[in-house]
């Protein structure tokens, strides 16, 4: 094998992040990397069920329990396990991972730190938080964002210079060819039961549409804190016989083949991967613009996109396309063209690939400027150089 690359990302379960490394590790061990995780985690579930899912893709796991947000502990036996495996590169994924991983790098001496940026979080707006995280994000020799919007919410939010960020994108794997769209309004919701994800958006949404659209329903797959509060908006609204709770389901392909349209109605999202997940399987989408989300919807032509938080907006956008078979099919097909050809996971592990290779390359350049030997050759052919000057 060649290069190898040590990657740390704290995990808790499965969502945009993880799924994203089920895909891009196992695909540059195949291209001769040797790729191991280092998992900082709680022992949660989710956690054990992705360390699995990548030992069985052929990636090995070190398990790092991390008991509170900084850990000494758990920092020392990071530091100790990179001196042990002595990677030509450390990859950090996620604020935690940033905050241990790239100091336990540096203290290491890794030639190569890449730190890859994921999401928008409510704490960023904290000058106390922006101003650790500018400074430990100075040790990474390559920052990476998963979209062009999320640099742009860090440059905003943090104050990070949006030019400094690499944007690679998320991919996807193809999926057969799928099921022709059901011919019925029939919405879908997928993910956490969280504020940021504007479900309570989307069912006031749906209730002001429902006088055109009374057969339209809404299936909401995921779980999370607001699941009891939105149940009760569901009656408030007068929602009960059109809206489905369906809690958790992995993966929730079956989810979006029922649906006509696929709605992401968030206020945040560092790239989407709902919207992309919807695509593939040729659902047109109805995105906020926010984040990656218009990066990855085409406006009018895979699908919609809407002010964050705007009701009415997106009540428009669902009556729209609910209406109109013919041209939420259209949309669809090219959704599914999009996702194939723009954002293939093979596309993602090039540009991944390529930026180590350049970053290994440019740490070769310098160790070889700040070698004994360089500089004395160096010396030697700048005397040669002057005494052919004053011979002449």
């Amino acid at each position: 094998m060649s290069a190898r690359v040590l990657h740390v990302a704290k995990v808790a379960g499965i969502s945009g992040a993880e799924s994203h490394l089920l895909l891009l590790l196992p695909g540059l061990r195949e291209r001769g990397f040797d790729v191991r995780l280092v998992m900082l985690h709680e022992d949660e579930p989710g956690a054990r069920d992705f360390a699995s899912q990548l030992e069985e893709a052929g990636v090995p796991v070190e398990r790092l329990r991390l008991p509170r947000a900084l850990d000494p502990q758990a920092f020392a036996r990071l530091v100790r396990f990179v001196r042990h495996v002595r990677p030509a590169i450390l990859h950090t994924h996620l604020v935690h991972a940033d905050f241990h991983g790239l100091p336990a790098g540096r203290l290491a001496r890794v030639p190569v730190l890449v730190s890859t940026k994921h999401g928008f979080n409510p704490f960023r707006g904290n000058r106390a938080f922006a101003a650790a995280d500018r400074a430990v994000a100075r040790l990474a020799d390559v920052h990476v964002a998963i979209s062009a919007g999320l640099a742009r919410y860090l440059a905003e939010s943090e104050r990070f210079d949006e030019a400094d960020f690499e944007i690679v994108h998320y991919g996807i794997e193809p999926g057969p060819s799928p099921p022709p769209l059901p011919g019925a309004p029939r919405l879908a919701i997928v993910g956490r039961l969280i504020p940021i994800k504007g479900h309570e958006v989307l069912l006031r949404a749906l209730a002001t549409v429902g006088g055109d659209l009374p057969e339209a329903t809404l299936e909401i797959a995921g779980d999370g804190p607001l699941e009891q509060e939105l149940r009760a908006g569901v009656v408030r609204l007068g929602l009960d016989d059109r809206v489905s709770f369906l809690g958790r389901v992995a993966p929730a392909t079956p989810v979006f083949e029922r649906a006509e349209i696929v709605v992401v109605p968030s206020f945040g999202e560092g790239f989407g991967m709902v919207a992309l997940e919807a695509m593939e399987r040729g659902r047109p989408v109805i995105a906020s613009a926010v984040g990656g989300l218009p990066e990855i919807v085409e406006a009018a032509r895979t699908g919609l996109v809407v002010p964050p938080g705007d009701v009415q907006a997106l009540a428009a956008a669902i009556g729209e396309l609910a209406k109109d078979g013919s041209r939420a099919a259209a949309m669809g097909a090219a959704g599914r063209t999009r996702a194939l050809e723009e954002f293939s996971q093979s596309r993602c592990t090039d540009r991944i690939e390529a930026l180590y290779r350049e970053a290994l390359a440019a740490a070769g350049a310098r160790r070889l400027r700040r070698s004994p030997h360089a500089r004395s050759s160096a010396n030697a052919a700048s005397s040669a150089s002057t005494k052919s000057q004053g011979a002449r």
